[in-house]
């Protein structure tokens, strides 16, 4: 996501904190998210296979394909699993876009879920149509880290959830539902579409890089993951 040109000077800490309290009222401000580093993707994806004992949870929110739907404890799941790390790198907090009453509670992983669209995850073949059902990944948002110069503020609880300018959200490769289900794909030459804040329900400065692609290879047995870029 190319910023603004006010974006792209780094604001003073606590000169955020003041915008932050007043933000209704200073409109020029914009969170600028973006999906960063897309090495991060490629290097930290892989394969698992893993039995629907184990994904009971990922079932009920819906991270998996329907096929799984009535699969006995013992079937198998493929799963092309990958990390994900996005970056508020605006002037203004990045919030939910549901307000907090409407706060999903998810008991089997215990927290809160402030968006239902926060990333939007595709496999496509090279005609760019769907070959695995992708899902809209709802998330809880926080400050994991942050750049020198900026400080967490927000965590993953029922009271406060976003992410400040300056600091990172990431899903490691294996949290759960972080993935795509690809247990009905046919080995061959892929791409991996991700994208954050599909449906741009968050205003955004610009949302020309909300978008990662990648290369897949899979074989069948294993997947290999290339050319990881962030695309408009």
């Amino acid at each position: 996501m190319a910023l603004l040109s006010q974006d792209v000077l780094e604001p003073n800490p606590s000169a955020i904190l003041r915008h932050n309290t007043f933000k209704s009222s200073v409109s020029h401000l914009k969170c600028g998210l973006t999906i960063v580093y897309p090495i991060y993707i490629q290097a930290g994806a892989y394969l698992q296979r893993i039995p629907m004992y184990n994904l009971r949870c990922a079932a009920e929110e819906n991270c998996l394909a329907s096929s799984a739907r009535y699969g006995q404890d013992y079937d198998m799941r493929v799963l092309l699993r990958f990390t994900q790390r996005v970056k508020n790198q605006g002037t203004a907090d990045f919030l939910p876009s549901k307000p907090r009453h409407s706060w999903e509670w998810h008991a089997c992983h215990n927290h809160f879920h402030s968006m239902d669209d926060f990333s939007l995850y595709e496999l496509l073949d090279q005609s760019q149509q769907s070959v695995a059902e992708g899902h809209k990944a709802s998330f809880c948002l926080e400050d994991t880290s942050c750049d020198p110069g900026y400080y967490r503020r927000y965590a993953c609880t029922s009271h406060t959830q976003g992410l400040s300018p300056g600091c990172y959200d990431t899903y490691g490769a294996d949290i759960d539902c972080q993935w795509i289900d690809i247990t009905d794909v046919t080995p061959g030459k892929y791409i991996l579409k991700v994208t954050v804040n599909p449906q741009h329900s968050v205003p955004e400065s610009n949302f020309n890089n909300n978008m990662a692609r990648c290369d897949v290879d899979y074989t069948g047995t294993s997947v290999h993951l290339s050319g990881c870029t962030i695309t408009p």
